[in-house]
């Protein structure tokens, strides 16, 4: 044993030796691949049941591999692992519109992964909000590509700064749950590379070192078999270099899977196993097409550093600490959104109260911070929102009453200076929303207090968006979407003015169920299993400007409790700048949105938005703010003749504002 184990170590630094001259990634991964045998190479494209990680592949440890360890992750350490941090969820680290916290959270998240002993990471999720009922909805970025591809370029290089690669999944358009696993998605080409591949793109620009492919159908053929998919539009097009890994049993096949872009099938080797190695032996898949996969997850393993960082982490290790949960109160103060604050009834004084109501299921007994199935991440705590107000404004201002016996609520409401209402609603991977609407015994608490208490105020805790049929009488509403461990005291930091709000809405919240761009069965669900997207490119605010509806609260909405002025607009086709000065009485942040309406020839939506930035300013400060335009990109359409997006020639319009119904500043300019 003494004698095999020196030569184990001997052939290692032989071959570490051998390649120290080799620069890149790939070109190391090149000369690995040289020397490797077949079998040594098939055993990298195949997952196995070998760990307790929901996905492991096998290393050769003769050449210094080592294993693959997949773990999910879009809010954390997921799969029911111990002693990691229950985070925000994508969508409500989004809102915070912050580009700098979009990469704190994923070199955090990146750091519990690899304690963890995790060193694949199966997020970001990179699919769009088209659906707002979907299961999923909050693991995403929203209903828009540019704030999407802002948040990818930012949290997968702090993912891979851990030594953990990112997967950005799932490739492409699975935007509900409904027939996941059935459905065909037909969708044109046009639409593809605007709204649902330009993600994906930002995560071949930043470096992802994994893409998922997805359960669906892409215009008839499944989409971890889909030559135009993989191999044309994504190793093609879009230039990815890294390896396509299946989503759990989502491989139907083995040479068309293999011949098609498929570099790794999950969780077992069903059809890329004996099968591929039979496929092989009879010609039908080459050794070339073996090696190009084999090329792509060595490449991975060496650009982001498991082929030389020791692979130490351990699933029973303590993940999570005192600064990561300080992060997680931070993201979550960020992500919160004040949509309504009529009369300034926000920010409370404890010195002008003497009793607060908190009330409703979801402020205690039954708190709503994630949502359920491959995102869920097992909290070590919860911090409720009971629990973060009365910590906050000291135990004996604040009363609790879960709202189960409507008379007991409405008393405490009554007898109190204000009562606070948390609501929510439940959402998981597999099935999406029959509704947008709260459950019935949440509005009917709201209406009951508000014939009582004219000072309420309801937070809601969601995967999206979500209905308010009591949205006229109630003077302040607060989103929290789901908003992690920190919960009650991120909520509470904001209620009591130590945080000034920040959060903006990175999806429409519609004023009806009837009022989104779905509105056949054939776009959604679809009709015999075909999911047809003909609202192209009008989803989401773009919808709702082209078609002239108003919704409850727009796409980029947030308040603030101090006031800022634009002015001083310029515009150009390299550029579009503005000052804002906080014409308020206290410091506070902006999200300053750039919208790009193109002329009316390029047959694109009103407006579109093309960049934002996110500025603290003391009272009374100002500053410039600057966006950059590259023509190619920014005033480019894509078209399907030449296959490559063109620019657009003519009268272009920069609306720079607050959200996208207000805008504050326009300028024309050409190009």
């Amino acid at each position: 044993m003494v004698h095999t184990a020196f030569a184990l170590v001997v052939v290692v630094v032989l071959f570490l030796a051998a390649n120290a001259g080799a620069d890149t990634p790939a070109e190391r991964a090149q000369a690995l691949v040289d020397k490797m045998t077949l079998n040594q190479k098939l055993g990298l494209v195949h997952g196995s049941r070998t760990t307790l990680y929901i996905g492991t592949v096998e290393g050769v440890p003769v050449w210094g591999i080592p294993q693959l360890h997949l773990e999910d992750g879009p809010q954390g350490v997921g799969d029911e692992v111990s002693h990691v941090t229950c985070w925000p969820t994508a969508l409500s680290v989004t809102a915070s519109w912050d580009k700098d916290l979009f990469y704190q959270f994923g070199a955090a998240m990146g750091e519990e992964h690899r304690i963890k002993g995790s060193n694949m990471m199966l997020g970001p999720m990179n699919n769009l909000v088209r659906v707002p009922t979907a299961g999923r909805n909050f693991e995403t970025t929203g209903e828009d590509p540019n704030l999407a591809s802002a948040y990818v370029s930012q949290v997968i290089p702090g993912i891979q700064s851990q030594g953990v690669i990112a997967c950005s999944k799932h490739l492409a358009d699975n935007n509900d749950e409904t027939d996941r696993m059935n459905v065909s998605v037909h969708v044109d080409e046009r639409t593809q590379y605007e709204l649902y591949y330009p993600q994906f793109q930002a995560a071949v620009d930043a470096g992802v070192g994994s893409i998922m492919c997805s359960y669906n159908k892409v215009n008839d053929t499944w989409a971890c078999e889909n030559d135009h998919l993989l191999n044309q539009d994504l190793k093609g097009t879009l230039g990815f270099q890294g390896f396509v890994v299946s989503d759990w049993y989502a491989t139907h096949s083995t040479e068309l899977a293999a011949n098609s872009g498929l570099d790794m099938e999950m969780p077992r080797g069903t059809y890329f196993g004996d099968a591929l190695a039979d496929a092989v032996a009879a010609g039908t898949v080459s050794v070339e097409t073996i090696d190009d996969k084999a090329l792509r997850i060595l490449t991975t393993y060496y650009a982001v550093g498991l082929m030389d960082n020791a692979q130490t982490g351990d699933l029973q290790a303590d993940a999570t600490s005192e600064e990561h949960c300080e992060l997680a109160r931070k993201l979550s103060e960020a992500g919160t959104v004040l949509l309504k604050n009529s009369n300034n009834l926000l920010p409370l004084d404890t010195n002008k109260l003497t009793k607060i109501a908190v009330l409703g299921l979801v402020a205690h007994d039954s708190p709503i911070i994630s949502g359920s199935g491959s995102g869920h991440v097992l909290a070590e705590y919860i911090v409720t929102p009971y629990e973060g107000i009365k910590t906050r404004a000291t135990a004996s201002l604040v009363e609790y009453k879960n709202g189960r016996v409507l008379s007991e609520a409405t008393r405490l409401a009554k007898e109190s200076d204000v009562a606070i209402i948390v609501v929510g609603v439940d959402s998981a991977e597999g099935t999406d929303r029959a509704s947008l609407e709260l459950p019935l015994d949440s509005d009917n608490l709201i209406w009951q207090v508000l014939d009582v208490q004219p000072n309420t105020i309801v937070v809601i805790h969601s995967p999206g968006a979500v209905l308010m049929p009591w949205e006229k009488e109630v003077p302040t509403i607060v989103e929290s979407f789901y908003p992690g461990q920190e919960d009650g005291n991120a909520l509470a930091a904001v209620l009591f003015g130590d945080v000034n709000p920040s959060g903006r809405l990175p999806v429409t919240f519609p004023i009806a169920d009837a009022q989104t761009p779905l509105q056949t069965p054939e776009q959604y669900p679809g009709v015999n299993l075909v999911e047809t997207y003909t609202e192209q490119l009008l989803v989401g605010y773009r919808w709702y400007d082209a078609k002239g509806q108003v919704p409850l609260f727009p796409f980029g909405h947030g308040l603030s409790y101090t006031s800022f002025e634009y002015t001083a607009i310029t515009a150009s086709n390299t550029g579009v700048s503005a000052t804002v000065t906080n014409t308020g009485s206290r410091g506070g942040a902006e999200v300053v949105q750039l919208y790009i309406g193109f002329p009316s020839s390029a047959g694109e939506p009103p407006q579109v938005l093309r960049g934002f930035e996110k500025v603290t300013l003391a009272a009374g400060e100002s500053t410039q703010v600057s966006f950059t335009l590259t023509p190619s990109k920014d005033l480019s359409t894509w078209d399907v003749e030449s296959h490559s997006f063109v620019q657009q020639r003519g009268t272009f319009k920069a609306y720079v504002g607050a959200s996208s119904r207000d805008i504050r500043l326009t300028a024309s300019f050409t190009n």
